[in-house]
């Protein structure tokens, strides 16, 4: 019968048969600098464009013939022009034509929906010297279509980019990197299983690591240019050859660390646990830990902790400013952890592209610490409970056995001569036992009795510290029996006794200074309780 794993290290150790860092989501924006200004406008329209006034009766026409390039592109091509309905995830779409889709690269179809948009409207003037009037830009929103070009890329598979039909054309890139692996696996001719959005099994792990790690912000620069040469495009060439292009910055990005699992249900189970037991990451002492940032009383944002279900998969979020990293067991097979980032300022990092590789050492490290805090969190539970069954009495088979308990001269003597007898070929008796326990006690040896002795034996048998040699009158130290007895002896002798003696002696030392400090403090609250 197989033993289910009882601490995270033990899960990550030796339970986890892949494990991938990778880029997932990526959101950009595509915009032109110059144009999210209403100078940059005003210089569009009237030192590029020749005209007298900047206005957004200009923009109309540049904006009707953009729709018509797309509806002759979509017509030319036979791609089908498809009106998003209300209630329906684009995603599921793009999922249903991308199933049918014969060719390695194309248009899978071009969408439209109405969304809220910034804009730039006129406004008229009146110049107080002269009365006359003119057109002003001022910033505002308007229901605008938005247009989505779903594609597949032979190197990137599947993403989609989406263009603002009114001036100044800002849109959006959405790609995903573990779409990004698949491909590249594919033409290296590497056997892999897919896991949704993620590999579950990979002939070549390592390449499938360098793999994921090649995907740079030129590769994904490369991608944008190439398919906005290849789409309807707002700008005429002369615009573009004049510097009105697209440049890119980053609006989301998630970055996973995907380890799958060699036993789906005991991970689920243990996931599940692990979420009871991490309540408090939300805290901002624990936020500090997991995002490695000073959190302080001016750090924007809410800090806490969130267990989300959908349907019967949970989910843990910890938020930091408007980031977070989220956890939760991916398709019953792998532990997800990611990183989302929804702004790199919170991060002190610039938004462009150019930014991604700094970005992505951040979100990985974030990864890897919140497991980090688990692996701490977590394993103190199980070692909080290994301690109070030694501490507190125990019942075996209808034997009750005394606690032994920490601190204790006698059952310090017991641990330290179990050290001792570590390493004896034959075990150890009662005579042993005796003799080894006396003196640590202060005592002659042999001083101790018989009975004594037979009652500590079975206090250690029942706790399983040692084990009785089968048809003998002999023990030998277990496993843990051996551990315990070092760990306890060491932290008695090494931490206690010198931790007592600092604080206990007059001549100042560190620890006697801080809890000294720690005095005047509580002094201080009680006097302004009072």
């Amino acid at each position: 019968m197989k033993v289910s794993p009882r601490s995270v290290a033990e899960v990550l150790d030796r339970h986890v048969t892949l494990e991938v860092e990778c880029i997932d989501r990526l959101y950009l924006n595509l915009y032109v600098p110059i144009l999210q200004r209403d100078r940059g406008i005003a210089h569009f329209w009237i030192r590029h464009r020749g005209h007298r006034f900047a206005s957004s009766a200009l923009m109309d026409p540049m904006t009707k013939a953009f729709v018509a390039s797309i509806e002759r592109f979509a017509e030319q091509e036979g791609i089908d022009l498809v009106t998003f309905e209300k209630g329906r995830r684009k995603e599921d779409v793009a999922k249903e034509y991308l199933a049918r889709f014969p060719r390695e690269e194309g248009v899978l179809f071009i969408g439209k929906s109405q969304e809220k948009t910034p804009v730039y409207r006129t406004q008229r003037r009146r110049n107080p010297k002269t009365g006359a009037t003119y057109p002003w830009l001022v910033r505002s929103t308007a229901m605008v279509n938005q247009y989505y070009f779903y594609c597949v890329d032979r190197d990137f598979g599947p993403f989609f980019i989406k263009l603002g039909s009114y001036f100044p054309y800002n849109g959006k890139l959405c790609l995903n990197g573990h779409e990004y692996a698949k491909r590249q696996l594919a033409k290296k001719r590497i056997a892999f299983e897919a896991l949704d959005n993620g590999i579950l099994s990979c002939a070549a792990p390592k390449e499938l690591q360098r793999i994921c790690d090649g995907l740079t912000s030129e590769k994904i620069e490369r991608l944008a240019r190439k398919w906005l040469r290849l789409l309807p495009h707002p700008f005429e060439a002369r615009d573009q050859h004049a510097g009105f292009v697209h440049d890119i910055s980053i609006l989301q990005a998630e970055f996973s660390l995907t380890q799958v699992l060699d036993r789906p249900a005991t991970g689920r189970a243990f996931f599940e646990q692990v979420i009871r037991e991490n309540l408090d990451l939300g805290r901002p002492d624990q936020v500090q830990l997991i995002f490695d940032r000073r959190v302080t009383r001016r750090t924007p944002g809410q800090f806490r902790t969130r267990v989300l279900t959908e349907h019967v998969v949970p989910s843990l979020h910890v938020d930091y400013k408007h980031s977070r990293i989220k956890q939760y067991h991916k398709l019953g097979r792998a532990l997800r952890t990611e990183t989302i980032v929804n702004d790199t300022r919170d991060f002190d990092i610039g938004r462009r592209l150019q930014n991604l590789e700094v970005l992505r050492r951040v979100g990985f490290r974030t990864n890897r610490s919140l497991l980090q805090v688990q692996r701490i969190g977590h394993d103190c539970c199980i070692g909080e409970t290994a301690f109070r069954r030694i501490q507190n009495p125990v019942i075996v088979d209808e034997q009750r056995a005394a606690g032994l308990r920490f601190g204790d001269p006698r059952v310090l003597a017991l641990l330290a001569a179990l050290i001792t007898f570590r390493l004896l070929p034959r075990g150890f008796s009662n005579q042993d036992l005796r003799e080894h326990a006396g003196p640590l006690l202060g005592l002659r040896p042999g001083a101790l009795r018989p009975g004594q002795m037979t009652y500590d034996l079975r206090r250690l048998r029942l706790h399983g510290l040692i084990e009785r040699i089968p048809k003998s009158q002999r023990y030998r130290v277990t496993d843990d029996g051996f551990r315990y007895a070092v760990f306890f002896s060491r932290a008695y002798s090494r931490v206690i006794r010198t931790g007592a003696a600092q604080i206990a002696d007059p001549v100042p030392s560190e620890l006697r200074a801080a809890f000294t400090k720690i005095d005047h403090i509580v002094d201080r609250t009680y006097r302004a309780a009072a």
